[in-house]
């Protein structure tokens, strides 16, 4: 083991140790608050159970969300080359130039939202060209795109111990700088293929019920696709624990995202899950250490099959129903201004109280 690696080991370590879960006392003094609003009892439905989550979160009856973030984890899998997505794997890398340009759906939705938006290469095959003046994307390479899953181990596990350890690292710089909310977005040219083995590994589900189209798959690639994942299940059926499953059948950005979660989770900021394939990843996060759910918010819910599956195991419901499966983190950004508004209600909005009507209150 070498000292590079033995740190990472290390960081998440202490990272897991520290968690704690939801503040119980916090949120219900702002379930409280929100009770004795001008309004007639919970008649702000799903938004004052947000506001609430969000107080729970961060640990206090008077949360904020005055810096909220986006971070897109990038990396290759080999087993797009496999005929598993309706693109070619080179397309990643222009990706992520179209998010260094802030011309992709992300960039705009995160100015949209006014979040910052925080770009991490984690092993694609060949690395974007950015030109000057635009967004950086961060180099946290591992190695350039992970094996095919389908014919060995898609990484070793201390390759998929340094990615969520890279993780845990854009966690706590996103939180040095002031971010309040973080939501996570991806890019990966098949990661629905590598998000559908490791959301059927870790619940036990039938590739049949959580392989979707992804970018677009139909008809018969539709059915190879499921049947790919099958031989992925078959291949590393001898896959023991949340560590081995991830190296055998994961992706690097998977990792990292899951390192995000713990590290939001470690600060009490609230993470928001965007799609399919981050919540793969808080799949991981979650097996590793159960109490992260706590800090998890689930922006969207995607129609890819396996979406409401892994919500379900997770516990989640979520804000957002627009039928998006774009990935990126669209979905994320979208519900910054959403969990924005919950809180801002919770901050700023009269009570009776505050209007000599006590008397009023569903509390009186």
């Amino acid at each position: 083991m070498t000292e590079h690696h033995t740190d990472a080991v290390a960081l998440i370590e202490r990272t897991i140790a520290a968690l704690r879960p939801l503040d119980a006392e916090a949120a219900a003094a702002a379930a409280a608050a929100m009770d004795g609003k001008v309004k007639p009892l919970r008649s702000l439905g799903d938004l004052e159970s947000l506001a609430v989550r969000v107080a729970g979160i961060q640990g206090t009856a008077s949360p904020t969300v005055a810096s909220p973030a986006v971070v897109v984890c990038a990396a290759d899998h080999g087993i797009a080359r496999d005929g598993v997505s309706a693109y070619p794997q080179e397309v990643t890398g222009l990706m992520l130039q179209g998010f260094a340009a802030g011309t992709a759906a992300v960039g705009v939705l995160t100015a949209q939202a006014g979040a910052r938006l925080v770009v991490a290469d984690l092993g694609v095959v060949e690395p974007p060209q950015i030109a000057p003046g635009q967004n950086e994307v961060l180099d946290r390479r591992v190695r350039p795109g992970t094996a095919s899953s389908l014919t060995g181990e898609a990484m070793t596990r201390a390759e998929a111990e340094q990615a969520v350890a890279h993780g845990i690292g854009l966690a706590h710089l996103l939180v040095d700088d002031g971010a309040d909310l973080v939501g996570l977005g991806e890019m990966g040219i098949g990661n629905t293929t590598t998000a559908s083995a490791l959301t059927a590994a870790l619940l036990e589900r039938d590739p049949a019920r959580v392989t979707g189209p992804g970018t677009g798959v139909s008809g018969d690639a539709l059915a190879a696709k499921v049947a790919a994942v099958d031989a992925i299940l078959r291949r590393h059926e001898d896959a023991r624990g949340t560590w081995d499953v991830l190296a055998r059948m994961g992706g690097l950005e998977v990792a990292a995202l899951a390192g995000v979660i713990l590290g939001c989770a470690e600060r009490r900021v609230p993470v928001l899950l965007d799609g399919f394939i981050t919540t793969a990843a808080a799949l991981v996060a979650w097996r590793l250490a159960p109490v992260s759910v706590d800090a998890m918010i689930a922006a969207t819910l995607s129609p890819e099959p396996g979406h409401a599956v892994q919500l379900e195991a997770l516990g989640l419901e979520p804000v957002l129903r627009l039928s998006m499966r774009l990935g990126e983190g669209s979905g994320a950004s979208l519900a910054i201004p959403v969990v924005r508004s919950a809180v801002a209600v919770l901050a700023e909005m009269g009570s009776f109280a505050d209007l000599g009507l006590a008397e009023a209150s569903p509390h009186a």
